[in-house]
């Protein structure tokens, strides 16, 4: 059975190597290296992230399992502990911010009341109809107001109230409210699911990138155009040339239903509905800390997160990237960065086409009509960009090793 994998980001090379031994499987990369998004990039010897900050770790057995065991062993791996932080108005305090109460107080006691008074009286019904309702419901108006909305506001450069919730499972802390005075007693620890996280002892996340694409076979500058369906010979064409009986996308979802000939007019147009934003930043020498990463709501600061990728590394590192939702010219970011003295010096900078799906009011309807005619044809979708999802990399993972299961169950 020969087996098409479009895209060789982490969801690709993982569904690749899961199925190597048993089928005849080709990844089409359309750029000239494989990695995607996670793929670092080298300057000065140096390597740091032109997307986002991509470590692992993970709650799945199995993909503690597949990585570890079959990909890069632990012993290639630093245990790195979370220290996060907000930029919260003039000083900064811990994230995540409902257990950082006593923090705020030594600042300014009456907004660390209102908090905490809106918070315990926080009414969530389970009702949701919008981002910016889920966050008063769970934390109260005046965290949701001071600060979910306008940090939420900045990186999805798009209003809360206008985007759905859907993307918040495992991304955010969600405290109970014993948990939330437990916070105002005493120190509580941030139990996000990168609290602690691992990185290769390389310094270099393409490390782990390398050794999950080994020995696949890797078609690169292969620009998918066109996709159809031989009902004579069973086969998926791909650029009316090669040939395949099952094909695995793992590109953005609204490219591959372009692509797919076929594919009625309400699907296109629905794939035309998806939005996604880009990034810009700029990788800085700065000044030492033990932080590894810093969120800043304020609304008159370009940036909206430091990522302290040099505290990734042991030993630890003086850089960080500055990221910013939008394509920004190199100038207009260093000037900006030019207002925090922990920002030493520019050394690289980067624009991103694509780093966020968006969950505005059309994603819902449109990704499910779009995901429920791919089924149809007995093709499959996969990962961040493949499924339109928030997905850290252990999801991309662990979304692979389950179609591989279901892949495998239905050939036997």
């Amino acid at each position: 059975m020969r087996i098409a994998v479009l895209g060789a980001g982490v969801s690709g090379l993982s569904i690749a190597q899961l199925l190597n031994n048993e089928f005849e499987i080709d990844v089409l990369e359309k750029k000239e290296i494989h990695g995607g998004i996670a793929r670092t990039k080298s300057v000065d010897g140096f390597a740091y992230h032109t997307v986002g900050g991509h470590c692992f770790n993970t709650k799945y057995d199995d993909v503690r399992d597949f990585i570890f065991n079959k990909i890069l062993p632990l012993e290639e791996w630093n245990k790195i502990k979370r220290n996060s932080r907000i930029r919260f108005y003039d000083y900064e305090i811990d994230y995540p911010i409902e257990f950082s109460i006593r923090q705020i107080y030594q600042h300014d006691p009456e907004l660390a009341q209102k908090l905490t008074f809106d918070f315990i009286n926080a009414v969530d019904d389970g009702h949701y109809p919008n981002l910016e309702e889920w966050f008063r419901k769970k934390f109260g108006n005046a965290f949701a107001e001071e600060y979910f909305i306008p940090y939420n506001t900045k990186i999805w450069n798009n209003e809360p109230n206008k985007m759905s919730h859907l993307w918040v499972e495992d991304k955010l802390p969600i405290p109970n409210k014993k948990m939330f005075f437990d916070g105002l007693m005493a120190n509580m620890d941030d139990n996000m699911p990168h609290f602690e996280f691992y990185y290769p002892k390389s310094n270099n996340q393409n490390t782990f990138i390398d050794a999950l694409a080994h020995n696949l076979n890797i078609l690169y500058n292969f620009d998918v155009q066109s996709i159809d369906y031989d009902s004579d010979s069973k086969k998926w064409a791909i650029n009316n040339d090669q040939e395949y009986d099952l094909i695995i996308n793992t590109t953005p979802l609204n490219d591959f239903t372009q692509a797919l000939t076929q594919a009625p007019d309400y699907i296109k147009n629905s794939a035309q509905l998806l939005k996604g934003n880009g990034i810009s930043n700029v990788l800085w020498k700065t000044k030492p800390t033990n932080k590894t990463w810093t969120y800043i709501p304020n609304n008159d600061y370009l940036f909206h997160r430091y990522i302290h990728i040099g505290s990734f590394n042991i030993p630890n590192q003086n850089y960080a990237t500055s990221e910013v939702i939008g394509k920004h010219t190199f100038d207009e970011m260093v000037n900006a960065g030019k207002k925090d003295s922990s920002l030493l010096t520019p050394i690289d900078y980067n624009n991103s086409d694509l780093a966020y799906v968006v969950f505005d009011d059309n994603y819902k309807k449109a990704t499910t009509d779009i995901k429920n005619y791919i089924d149809s044809i007995g093709l499959y979708t996969l990962g961040r960009f493949g499924e339109w999802q928030y997905y850290n990399m252990d999801v991309c993972i662990k979304k692979a090793i389950d179609l591989a299961d279901k892949i495998q169950n239905k050939m036997m």
